[in-house]
């Protein structure tokens, strides 16, 4: 971005913030001369932003500093500070964070839907979720425990979501039936973790960790695991994190597990409770803790719901699957 403006600007000089507020106002929206103002003013922001930035540095700082030398003096602070200030405007004229380009597309009259997220975050990582409950353009595919974890292809991955439900209906039938749930509940739900079986993890060799809810392992779990990168939700934002899971022998043990899981863990007793409504079943297995993702239960619903799931567990339940 153009960024010559600044050049010769002083971080103290009020007088070019109201030249740049005039110009803006007695300007049309789509003019140059607007356009321009947009530009001036993310670059502003993005001077205030660094200028925070290194404040909250040198205050970092403050618990090393010895406070007899002269050089941590008053004075010598205030001129350190000056010198931040203006040194962020120095910064912010180079482009040398980008904050400003990204403000001046999203900001833009005639941007193009320009969204900060598919530049600061991974598109892998965040479509899951939609590929599951069926917003993407792909047939069934994908989701995550908690808005999206990062997974691994498998090579043995299921083809297609019909040959996921059936594989994995043969064995969430009996696991169900131990709690009193709709198989379809459990086959939905290991859909949305997995994307239809496309994204279970991998062990370290390569193996899958036929994991289907992603149930994390604790002190409590003694057998095999897996580790990956995840994202979790905390205070309602994506944080990535390295985390380890369950792995098991085979699809059957995954979702026998499972439902030891949710009887060994006193939190659950609301969402067993609740197994003959599988949408109060859902709702108390995300109000549980489970996922960190706000929006887990639904999602499920959403697939649970799906013309696709429902036809083949009919199918499934017409044939006498079990």
């Amino acid at each position: 971005m153009d960024t010559n403006h600044l050049d010769k600007q002083n971080f103290f000089d009020l007088g070019n913030l109201d030249s740049l507020r005039q110009s803006a106002l007695k300007s049309d929206a789509s003019s140059d001369t607007s356009k321009d103002a947009l530009k001036q003013a993310a670059a502003q922001f993005e001077s205030i932003f660094t200028q925070m930035l290194l404040k909250s540095m040198r205050k970092a700082n403050d618990a090393f500093e010895d406070k007899n030398s002269p050089f941590n003096s008053s004075g010598v602070k205030f001129f350190e500070e000056m010198h931040d200030q203006q040194l962020s405007v120095e910064l912010s004229s180079n482009g040398s964070l980008g904050l400003a380009d990204l403000i001046v597309q999203q900001l833009s009259p005639d941007g193009k839907k320009f969204t900060p997220g598919s530049v600061l975050r991974s598109v892998d990582n965040f479509t899951s979720d939609k590929r599951a409950s069926g917003v993407s353009n792909d047939s069934l595919t994908n989701k995550n425990d908690i808005a999206t974890k990062a997974y691994d292809k498998n090579e043995g991955a299921f083809d297609d979501a019909e040959s996921f439900i059936s594989t994995v209906w043969e064995h969430a039938k009996s696991a169900a039936e131990k709690i009193g749930l709709n198989p379809a509940v459990m086959v939905a739900q290991a859909a949305l973790e997995t994307g239809w079986g496309k994204h279970i993890i991998n062990k370290a060799d390569g193996s899958s960790s036929n994991n289907l809810f992603n149930i994390k392992s604790d002190r409590s779990w003694d057998g095999a695991k897996a580790s990956k990168v995840t994202l979790e939700f905390e205070q309602g934002m994506p944080v990535k994190k390295q985390a380890s899971f369950r792995a098991y022998d085979s699809i059957k043990d995954s979702v026998n597990d499972f439902v030891d899981f949710l009887n060994e863990n006193p939190r659950y007793q609301e969402a067993l409770d609740n197994t003959a409504k599988p949408a109060a079943f859902l709702d108390s297995l995300q109000k549980a803790g489970y996922a960190t993702d706000p929006n887990y239960a639904d999602k499920i619903k959403q697939v649970l719901n799906r013309s696709d799931l429902k036809s083949l567990a009919a199918t499934l339940v017409r044939q006498g699957v079990n």
